[in-house]
């Protein structure tokens, strides 16, 4: 210390700094400074290094050039650099002062000329350096740092020496502290691992604002301003970009050629081959024990093959033996009977004992045909009439036995099945379920959506028996067969006759012909009338999408349309022209007849005709008579309706 000094008092007291003062401590500074100047740890450093900056390299510093000079080596710093601290800095930038300040100069009788001194270029490097963010821009372009990288040669001869010398140098630039070393051959996998994770996720801190060609302070105005440091800003990133690029390229370099990963990918690739052998070797263990598995499999099954096929054949042989000891005892029994005479006393019970000793060989097994051939030994007849017992009793048994499982089996047969009804066909398309399939058949035309169904439905509900419900098969097959069927031939006329002459003659009473209308009888439908076109046009729109059938074959919903239908007032024709022209038109004819002209448009051919097959007892002439009628009728209609107005 400078400032203090200890002295030692022959006292038992603690021992305490003094501080000098005055000549003392001027003293003090003079033996520790003979130049007048305190010295610290980095004066040792720069002892050692030397220090002392040559006068010739500052004269040759030109002021105006001072982004181009080293400002370590100013100051005296060229070995330090970077290591440096500030108050190594202060402390040599104070002694380039002391020894090259202008009036220092001028006192000992040098000339010097202020704007051209170099003095001005020490003062530039303290201000750099001085500041940290201003030291941190020139240390990112240090002129000293070597960017380039080591050649293939270099790393053949000594690649460990190279890259660890490479790598410290440029960890200097880490944002991140504790920078991994590069290592030697020896190190393990995890070190290099980590090492090489840093590396290629390096954050460098390195910019390079000190190469900005222009300063941004020197604008005329904001504008000037704001150009100048876009176009520094795009300087910059483009040298971090070349300086992220040239950390990557070392790091690659330095991957490629190691030695080590070389040994890891190696020993991996080992392992792996070695756990491929070994999960194989476990794969072909396991087919062999299966396989072994298998044909031990196969040799136990063909040993109980044979050991089965073994006791099956002497199963067989037993059986035969029986069957020749059983043959044997049979034709024992037969000669013992046969020479006895059938232990008969006549020629009746000789014939029934030869169907006995027949029914005793069938129904007597080997130990009872050996018990009897041994008892018939010593009794005789007496055996031989109980064996001819016991034969008829197995023999009634068998029957017994036989008659009640036929009678179960009959009775099974019989029994009533439950929720099973038989339905005749002609109780179940009774005539009104008939006239129910064709109005059906009429409201819900082709396209409806389960069109079937929904028919049958309709004529559960409004069938008013309580007979069997109709299905949709049932309806199907129905109307197929309606549609298919030769009306014609069909007793559906004869059923329409007999309903119609029925309904005629329950309300000719009532019917009184005026003006050649038959008084009761409803107006005809506006449909009707616009049925009724030049010669005699059906209804644009047809109502039953069904197929007609031609050469006089109608539809089914045409030809059913005249059974059971309820009988109305009939119409007169007034004409008076022959018996044809003078019958009436009762409603279901009337009904018909419209039905038909819906069902034949104009289109097809033979129209009447097809038309006339569908009204029972009408002709051609009758129907286009008609139709003229209630032309002639509605035309008249509208005429009177005119005349009103």
């Amino acid at each position: 210390m400078t400032n203090s000094l200890e002295l030692e008092v022959p006292l038992k007291v603690a021992r305490h700094l003094i501080e000098r003062v005055g000549f003392a401590y001027f003293n003090a500074r003079r033996k520790i400074a003979p130049g007048g100047v305190e010295r610290s740890e980095s004066d040792e450093k720069l002892e050692g290094v030397g220090e002392e900056v040559d006068i010739s390299y500052l004269k040759s510093l030109d002021p105006k050039e001072w982004k181009d000079q080293d400002h370590y080596s100013v100051l005296g710093l060229g070995k330090l650099r970077f290591e440096a601290s500030d108050d190594d800095i202060r402390r040599a930038y104070r002694r380039m002062v002391l020894q090259h300040h202008p009036d220092k100069r001028k006192a000992k009788g040098e000339v010097v000329i202020n704007d051209e001194d170099y003095f001005t270029c020490i003062t530039k490097a303290y201000e750099i350096l001085g500041t940290s963010k201003a030291r941190r821009s020139f240390d990112s372009v240090d002129p000293e740092f070597d960017d380039s990288l080591p050649t293939q040669t270099d790393i053949d001869n000594d690649y460990f020496k190279v890259f660890n010398k490479m790598f410290k140098l440029n960890g200097r630039w880490s944002e991140r502290p504790q920078v991994p070393v590069f290592g030697e051959v020896d190190a393990k996998r995890e070190e290099v691992e980590r090492f090489y994770n840093f590396w290629y996720d390096f954050k460098s801190w390195r910019e390079f604002s000190y190469l900005d060609e222009e300063d941004k302070e020197k604008g005329q105005d904001r504008d000037e301003r704001r150009w100048i440091e876009k176009e520094n800003k795009t300087a910059r990133i483009k040298r971090k970009k070349e300086e992220m690029s040239r950390i990557r390229d070392l790091v690659n370099l330095a991957y490629n050629n190691d030695k080590r990963i070389q040994r890891f990918k190696q020993e991996e690739k080992d392992r792996k081959a070695a756990a491929k052998r070994a999960k194989m070797d476990a794969v072909q263990a396991q087919k062999a024990e299966q396989e072994k598995a298998v044909r031990e499999a196969a040799l136990a099954k063909e040993r109980a093959d044979k050991a089965e096929q073994k006791r099956i054949e002497l199963i067989r042989i037993e059986r035969e033996q029986q069957k020749k000891v059983l043959k044997k005892e049979r034709k024992t029994l037969r000669d013992k009977v046969k020479d006895c005479k059938y232990y008969a006393k006549n020629d009746k019970d000789q014939l029934k004992h030869m169907e006995g000793t027949e029914k005793i060989c069938e129904t007597f097994n080997l130990a009872e045909l050996q018990a009897l051939n041994k008892a018939m030994e010593s009794k005789g007849r007496e055996s031989f009439v109980a064996a001819l017992q016991t034969a008829d009793q197995k023999i009634a048994a068998e029957l017994e036995e036989i008659n009640q499982t036929q009678q179960k089996k009959l009775a099974t047969a019989a029994a009533p099945k439950a929720a099973v009804k038989e339905v005749k066909k002609g109780e179940l398309w009774s005539n009104e379920n008939v006239q129910l399939l064709i109005k059906a058949v009429n409201l819900f035309p082709a396209g409806t959506a389960q069109r079937w169904d929904v028919i049958a439905t309709f004529i559960n509900q409004h069938s008013g028996s309580g007979g069997a419900q109709v299905l949709a098969r049932d309806v199907l097959n129905k109307a197929k067969a309606l549609q298919n069927s030769d009306h014609s031939k069909s007793s559906l006329k004869t059923q329409a006759n007999d309903a119609a002459f029925a309904s005629f003659e329950k309300s000719k009473k009532e019917v009184q012909v005026s003006n050649d209308i038959t008084i009761g009888e409803e107006a005809p439908s506006q449909e009707s009338k616009e049925n009724v076109k030049q010669n005699g046009g059906a209804h644009p729109n047809q109502v039953n999408n069904q197929k007609p059938k031609q050469n006089g074959t109608a539809t089914p919903a045409a030809a059913e349309a005249g059974a059971g239908a309820p009988a109305a007032a009939p119409l007169t024709n007034g004409t008076g022209g022959g018996a044809a022209a003078s019958k009436t038109w009762t409603k279901e004819e009337q009904a018909l007849l419209e039905q038909a002209i819906k069902s034949y448009p104009t289109t097809t051919p033979d129209r009447w005709d097809c038309i006339a097959a569908c009204i029972p007892n009408r002709s051609k002439k009758d129907c286009l008579r008609r139709v003229k009628e209630l032309v002639e009728l509605v035309n008249s209609k509208k005429e009177a309706q005119a005349a009103t107005k």
